[in-house]
C-alpha cells in the first residue's frame, strides 16, 4: 500500500502537508526535541483525553473552526489584526500554534513552562484597542484573563465538537477533556476556565450574548481563514476540511463571521480524507513519539 501511495505522489504530498503545519517535512521541527526533555509525564500523559483528543487528525478540522471561532471576538480579532503577520505569513502563525499546543499536550512540565513563558512574552507585547459590542472604544491586551478566556473556550469546544462530530469519540470523554485541558491555559495566567460540558455551554452563550460581534476587518479576515494561500491542492484538501469545521458551528456565531450553515455530509468526506491522510502521516505525530520515549526513560529509570 504504501508503495502504491509513493507512486501516486502521496509521499510528497506528506512530506509538504507535514511541512504547512509543522515547518518542516518529517514533521520533527526542531522545537519538537523540546519533547524529551525533562523528567514527568507532563501534565496529562498517554492515557489522557487530551492526548487522545490532541492525538487525533481530527485537530486538523478542530484548527480551522478554532480560527473561525476566535475571529467573531472582536479583541481576538484585532490583536490578530494588528500584531500578526497572518497576511504575510499565515504559516509561520500556523506552526507556532502548533507548536504551543504539541508543547503543552505532549511536553513534560518543564517543556511547558519553557513554551509558556515564550508565549506570555509574546502576549505582553499584544496591546490596543476595539469597538465592543455595545459600540465603546475599550482597551485590550492579550494577557488579560477575560480574552485568555475566550481564545482558551474557542480552542477547546473546537477541538472538542470536531473531535465528536467526526465520530473519532467512542468514550463519551468530554467532560474529562474539558475539565483536564482546563490545565493548560493556568500557565499563561488564566485560572478560570470551564471544568465540564455544561459550563463550557454556559461560557458559549454567554460570549454569544455579551461580547462577540462584527467589526471592519471581521469579513477580510475570515476571507482569509477560508482561502488561504496554499497550492491548488492543498485548497482542494482544506476546502474539505473548512466546510467540515463550518459544518459544526452554531447560528450565533455563523451570524458574526457572515457564513452560511453547512451540511453534515462535509463531515463524512473529512473522515474518508483524514482517514487517508492518517495511514500516510502514521497514526502518532513525531512529537508523540518522542514524548513516549521520554515517559519510557523515566518509567526505566524508576525500576
Amino acid at each position: 500500500m504504501h508503495r502504491i501511495i509513493g507512486a501516486l505522489g502521496g509521499n510528497r504530498a506528506a512530506d509538504a502537508f507535514r511541512k504547512t503545519v509543522s515547518g518542516d517535512p518529517s514533521g520533527a521541527p526542531l522545537w519538537s526535541q523540546q519533547m524529551a526533555i525533562g523528567d514527568d509525564v507532563g501534565l496529562f500523559g498517554p492515557d489522557s483525553a487530551v492526548w487522545k483528543v490532541h492525538g487525533c487528525i481530527s485537530t486538523l478540522v478542530g484548527g480551522i473552526r478554532a480560527l473561525l471561532m476566535q475571529a467573531a471576538h472582536p479583541a481576538a480579532l484585532t490583536g490578530v489584526a494588528e500584531h500578526s503577520q497572518y497576511d504575510t505569513d499565515p504559516l509561520g502563525r500556523l506552526e507556532r500554534t502548533t507548536r504551543w499546543l504539541t508543547i503543552t499536550s505532549f511536553g513534560s512540565t518543564e517543556a511547558i513552562a519553557r513554551e509558556a513563558q515564550r508565549v506570555n512574552e509574546i502576549h505582553r507585547r499584544v496591546s490596543g484597542d476595539f469597538k465592543n459590542k455595545s459600540g465603546h472604544q475599550v482597551q485590550y491586551s492579550a494577557a488579560d484573563p477575560r480574552y485568555l478566556l475566550w481564545v482558551h473556550c474557542a480552542f477547546t469546544d473546537s477541538f472538542l465538537r470536531t473531535y465528536e462530530e467526526l465520530g473519532y469519540d467512542t468514550t463519551d470523554l468530554g467532560d474529562q477533556y474539558i475539565r483536564e485541558w482546563a490545565r493548560s491555559a493556568e500557565p499563561l495566567g488564566l485560572s478560570q476556565a470551564p471544568l465540564s460540558r455544561k459550563e463550557m455551554s454556559d461560557e458559549m452563550a454567554r460570549f454569544a450574548s455579551q461580547e462577540v460581534a462584527a467589526i471592519a476587518m471581521t469579513p477580510p479576515i475570515v476571507k482569509f481563514i477560508l482561502k488561504p494561500p496554499f497550492s491548488k491542492g492543498g485548497l482542494f484538501s482544506y476546502a474539505i476540511l473548512r466546510n467540515a469545521a463550518i459544518s459544526t458551528i452554531d447560528q450565533p456565531f455563523l451570524d458574526i463571521l457572515g457564513l452560511k450553515p453547512r451540511s453534515k455530509k462535509w463531515l463524512r468526506l473529512s473522515r474518508v480524507l483524514l482517514d487517508f491522510l492518517s495511514y500516510m502521516l502514521g497514526h502518532e505525530s513525531p512529537s508523540q513519539k518522542i514524548a513516549r520515549a521520554r515517559i519510557e526513560r523515566i518509567q526505566l529509570s524508576h525500576e
